[in-house]
This record gives structure tokens, C-alpha cells and sequence, in this order.
């Protein structure tokens, strides 16, 4: 038995997504042809399509580059890395290490910790994605200038000794398994390795997928499905943060622009600008939630439905979700009262003027009379 918690790897493979927001989104038309142009073709290879099962609403664009291997707590990752385009606006990047064989727990722990150090991977994905914003040109919509990334790691375990249900695994194991999700080279208590490893799928006895918020476990010999899924939330989490964020200083314009309201509205035109500035804010967030909250729909695969479900709510989607269509709300009511607000105006300016018409055609006649006096 090893000292890594019982188990030695024979095979498996450690993936690292690196989620950016190109910009407001990508005309993924044109920077399909961006891609297939001669100079852009010699760093850039366009992959296939998604599998079946997964209905994105458009096809994400697929390519790949080779790179040069970037050392990580001693070991090279593969000399290529994989990128996933949204029309949204959003980049998947993601990098392979192939684990040793012998590897047990205990040194796939180390290696999420310099994993988690590390900043090598971090600054070359930053690198790469500018690099894309080049190639791609005007088909990115609004580019975006500041970079923040959304990392998430899967150790995908294909082959391991001695030969066990993974049910027997993950029981034997879990103290591990929870320090390799939770990064954490020292022991846990135990409420956060239960905590760490609460979620947990399979769809057969000889799978099983351990969710959690920086991490996952996969024990499967494909297993490019459960990727694909989790590696999409982890783009759809790092789109709600920007959307919610971006959100934020919305409510700021706006509530700014309320406080002067009454006094700006009067002067001509510029009450139109003002409301027409809300608005835009309100239906450009509203257009940005729905956008990435329907890209992807998993058809006849409930276990796939299902292991989204539960990678959003390890990462707290629902929340997220509430708290940006709140802000939406909140600028729409901004709208309807700004809106409410000059259309009280123009009525209660209709009705000096029909009073001021009335005044004068009642003083006509006297007016016209005193004149005839004289």
C-alpha cells in the first residue's frame, strides 16, 4: 500500500482552464476566417466540433496551438494547449500534464499546490489570449482591457492500482481526495473534508466525478464529456462575476444620473440622452445574462444535465444568477421611473399651455375691445 492514501496512478492526466472575457462578444463567423487566413494558420488550428450531446447555441470555435512546455512543480505540460471561443465574448484555455506513472495522492496534492503558486501558467495564458484578441481584430465586439482570469483544475485519473469499486476508493481515500481539492498540503477537519467533498457523481460503478470549487476528481478512462461541462461553468462563472461587477457600476451611472434628473430633464435633449443611457445599460445586461445563460443546452443526456447541475451549484450559479437579474430589475425600475417622470412632465406642460391658450382667448375680446376705445 502506498503512502498516498492507498492508491498508485498508472495513467492520468491533469487539466488546467484558464477562462478570460475577450469583450463584449465575438463574431465567431469572422473569426473562423480570421483563423483560416495563411499567417494566422501557422500558430492556429481549428479543431473539431463539440460532441452530440452538447447543443451549443452557436458552436463554440475550437483551436489549438502548439506552445513551448511550461515547467510547473517540475513537470512540463504537453507542447500544445487547447482554446475554446463563445460568442459572448469568452476564452477557454487549457493546458495538459500527463501525471507519472506510480504518482499516488499525496504527490498529485503537491502538484496542485504549485499549481496554485505558480504564476507561469497564469501570465502565458494572459499572453496567448492578447495574442488571439490580435488575430481575431474586429470580429471581438468592445475588446477588454483588463484581463482577469478564472482558473479550474481537473486531475483526471484513468488507470490506477490496486484494482477497487470506486465507491471502495473514494471511501479509503477521502481525507486525500479532499486536500487535493481544497489544495492543502496539511490535514483538514472534518467538516471541510466532507464539505470538500460533498458532490460526487457516477454514472457507472467504475466512474465517479468529485465536484468542487477549485477543483475536481475524475475517475474515468474518457471522461471528455464531464470536462467539457465543467470546464463550460467555469466560464459561465467567470462571465457572472464580469456581468455583476460591470452591473455594480451600472447602478452607480445610473443612480447618478437620477440625482440631477429633475433639472437635467428640462433642458432639451438632454433628458433623451439620460434615459436613453439607462436603457442601454438595462437591456445591454439584460442581453449579456441571457446570452451565456442559454449557450448551452445537454440533450437526451440526463447524467451530463446532471453534472452540470451540480458543478453550478458548487460554484454558487443560482446565486450569482439572482443577484444580477436584482440588478436588471433595479435598472429597469430606474428606466420606468425616469420614464414615468417625463411623461408627467410633458403632461403637466401640455396642460399650461392648453391653460395659457384659454387665457388668452379669453382676453382677446377685452384686449381687442380696449383697443377700439382708444
Amino acid at each position: 500500500m502506498s503512502a498516498g492514501g492507498g492508491i498508485l496512478l498508472r495513467a492520468g492526466t491533469c487539466w488546467v482552464f484558464h477562462a478570460y472575457n475577450l469583450g463584449w462578444s465575438v463574431q465567431l463567423k469572422s473569426a473562423e476566417d480570421r483563423i483560416a487566413d495563411p499567417k494566422a494558420r501557422r500558430t492556429l488550428q481549428q479543431k473539431r466540433r463539440t460532441k452530440r450531446y452538447f447543443e451549443f447555441n452557436p458552436h463554440p470555435l475550437r483551436v489549438s496551438k502548439t506552445i513551448e512546455p511550461i515547467q510547473v512543480g517540475g513537470r512540463s505540460c504537453a507542447p500544445d494547449v487547447d482554446m475554446t471561443i463563445f460568442d459572448f465574448g469568452a476564452v477557454s484555455i487549457g493546458y495538459r500534464f500527463e501525471l507519472p506513472m506510480g504518482s499516488d495522492l499525496n504527490d498529485l496534492i503537491s502538484l496542485n499546490s504549485s499549481l496554485y503558486e505558480s504564476s507561469a501558467l497564469l501570465e502565458h495564458s494572459r499572453i496567448e489570449t492578447r495574442t488571439l484578441m490580435d488575430i481575431l481584430g474586429p470580429s471581438v465586439q468592445k475588446p477588454e482591457d483588463d484581463l482577469s482570469a478564472e482558473t479550474y483544475v481537473i486531475f483526471q485519473l484513468q488507470d490506477l492500482e490496486p484494482k477497487m469499486s470506486v465507491e471502495e476508493l473514494f471511501e479509503r481515500n477521502r481525507t486525500e481526495i479532499a486536500r487535493l481539492l481544497r489544495s492543502e498540503p496539511g490535514q483538514l477537519s472534518k467538516e471541510e473534508i466532507n464539505d470538500a467533498t460533498d458532490l460526487r457523481i457516477s454514472y457507472s460503478p467504475d466512474d465517479l466525478a468529485v465536484i468542487d470549487w477549485d477543483a475536481t476528481l475524475l475517475i474515468d478512462r474518457a471522461g471528455e464529456d464531464v470536462r467539457s461541462v465543467l470546464e463550460f461553468v467555469n466560464v459561465e462563472l467567470m462571465e457572472l462575476r464580469l456581468l455583476d461587477g460591470e452591473l455594480d457600476d451600472a447602478l452607480d451611472e445610473a443612480y447618478e444620473v437620477l440625482q440631477g434628473w429633475p433639472r437635467r430633464s428640462v433642458i432639451p435633449g438632454r433628458g433623451r440622452s439620460d434615459l436613453r443611457r439607462v436603457g442601454t445599460l438595462q437591456v445591454d445586461g439584460a442581453m449579456l445574462f441571457e446570452g451565456v445563460n442559454n449557450a448551452l443546452k445537454l440533450l437526451s443526456d440526463q447524467y451530463l444535465a446532471r453534472v452540470y447541475r451540480l458543478g453550478s451549484k458548487r460554484f454558487h450559479l443560482e446565486s450569482w444568477d439572482e443577484s444580477i437579474l436584482r440588478k436588471i430589475d433595479v435598472l429597469q425600475d430606474i428606466y420606468d421611473r425616469m420614464t414615468d417622470y417625463v411623461s408627467t412632465v410633458r403632461i403637466e406642460l401640455l396642460e399650461w399651455i392648453v391653460i395659457v391658450l384659454i387665457v388668452i382667448e379669453i382676453a382677446l375680446p377685452f384686449l381687442s375691445g380696449l383697443h377700439g376705445g382708444h
